[in-house]
């Protein structure tokens, strides 16, 4: 294969191209769908391809195929389309240097989802389903969904980047919902790994199908919430969509770039002091953890906001460029401080598809406070613990729906409540961040931009001493 990759970034250089990268995967995926007590749809193979990106007369050209028999003629696509664009192109495509890698990265699986049968994971994950079903009568539904993935990637672009890298995630979703008269609930519980099948061991069925059903019927005894402005403290589930959704995408310096509220508040505070963000790679065992971005970019952290003012944004090369090129403007601003150089934030949702900058693992770093001090002086307010859903836009505003939530009263743990809402602006909500947990967890999850992969986000518990609270329901 290397051979291959090699010859197809060297015929892309002779037929025109300034720039060539190739990428190429070979991926054993496995997929199930469980209702009820039944198995609703299975699937397993083998996806591999190609791709060839190319910068040619300043444009950006694209072309992918299932064979490396046709990589040549994916590179005469790729160029062909490239100087067809590059006649209405205003601005020239740079990218900004970096290192360039020669590596191979394994995966050591903590046990290897490809070593398993199918049968086994279909009776593992029946199991689950009948006993969240059978924990009570008033458990109605459950769906389970699951996927995992197991193989290859290469990257190799004409700078001499040669990198080999394993692939390696396992994840799962349940759903379920109760009903008792006329009160109806739902709950949601999602695991993933990319070290294995062993998130699954160390969460087996009659545990998992516990947990799942004691929180489901917990909100058939829920009280509705006040809707109003309250102290609010959020546990790491819900800080890490909120820093996810409402924050991060502004974040991605092609979404700032083109219009989005963060390019202009480079260098000014935007959160509490008390507030640091940041999106990494490199967690061990994050979900969106990795060593090396689909530009062959050795990914590393990125610091967003440091004690509440922004100090960089997640970068591809290309944007990269484009914001050192404003250095002039921007430096006046920030000085040294703002990080401009490229992240390892770029992205492939799969050899199809020309990489996007995509977050990682987006987080609130910890700081010093534990739980019960945070709680000791609310006198009514709401501990949120678990999302539901909801959405985000780049004007900042979002709302989210809680599924596990609980009154904060006197500084104590009070009643759980259902069908809870957040919502506001998201610099204002950072801005009333009055309290920072010592606390951190990161969870797993898929985000979509028109691509869909896999990430991770997450902190510590945090209070926010004033947020719009709701009763509404957010699908």
């Amino acid at each position: 294969m290397e051979d291959e990759l090699s010859k197809a970034v060297e015929y892309g250089l002779s037929i025109g191209a300034s720039y060539v990268e190739v990428r190429g995967e070979e991926l054993a995926e496995t997929s199930l769908e469980i209702e009820d007590k039944r198995v609703r749809a299975v699937r397993q193979g083998v996806d591999r391809g190609f791709s060839v990106r190319v910068i040619a007369g300043g444009a950006w050209g694209f072309a992918s195929t299932s064979s490396p028999d046709r990589l040549r003629e994916a590179c005469r696509v790729a160029v062909r389309m490239a100087l067809a664009a590059s006649r209405a192109v205003k601005e020239k495509v740079k990218l900004a240097d970096v290192k360039v890698f020669a590596d191979n990265v394994h995966v050591k699986p903590d046990e290897n989802p490809a070593d398993l049968g199918i049968d086994e994971k279909i009776d593992f994950f029946l199991e689950l389903g009948k006993a969240t079903l059978s924990f009570d009568s008033r458990i109605k539904s459950f769906n389970f969904s699951y996927s995992d993935v197991y193989g290859v990637k290469w990257y190799f672009n004409s700078e001499g980047a040669r990198i080999f890298q394993d692939v390696l995630y396992v994840w799962g979703r349940a759903v379920a919902t109760a009903k008792e008269g006329d009160i109806y609930a739902a709950y949601r519980e999602e695991l993933g790994s990319i070290r294995g099948f062993g998130v699954w061991r160390e969460n087996p069925p009659g545990e998992l199908a516990d947990k799942i059903s004691h929180a489901l019927l917990e909100q058939l005894e829920a009280v509705t919430p006040r809707g109003g402005l309250f102290p609010v403290i959020m546990g790491p589930n819900v800080t890490g969509v909120l820093v996810h959704e409402a924050f991060g995408h502004l974040a991605e310096a092609d979404l700032a770039l083109a219009g989005g509220l963060l390019l202009d508040k480079l260098g000014e505070r935007v959160a509490s002091p008390l507030v640091n963000i940041f999106d990494d790679a490199s967690i061990e065992g994050g979900f969106g953890s990795f060593k090396y971005d689909d530009e062959g970019v050795r990914a590393r952290r990125s610091i967003i906001v440091r004690e509440g003012v922004v100090v960089g944004l997640m970068y591809d090369r290309e944007t990269s460029a484009k914001i050192q090129s404003m250095a002039g403007k921007l430096q006046v601003k920030v000085g040294d401080e703002l990080d401009v150089e490229p992240t390892g934030n770029a992205r492939a949702e799969d050899f199809r598809v020309p990489p996007l900058i995509r977050m990682r693992n987006t987080c609130i770093a910890p700081g010093d406070w534990t739980l019960e001090e945070m709680m000791e002086d609310v006198s009514f307010g709401y501990l949120l613990e678990s999302f539901r859903g909801g959405q985000a836009n780049l004007d900042g505003t979002f709302q989210v729906g809680v599924q596990r939530a609980y009154e904060v009263v006197d500084g104590e743990v009070g009643r759980p409540v259902r069908n809870l809402s957040i919502s506001g602006n998201t610099l204002e909500t950072l801005m009333h961040v009055d309290a920072v947990g010592c606390d951190f967890k990161l969870n797993v999850g898929w985000c979509g931009k028109g691509q869909t992969v896999n990430v991770g986000d997450g902190g510590p518990h945090i209070r926010c001493s004033k947020m719009l609270v709701g009763g509404g329901k957010v699908e």
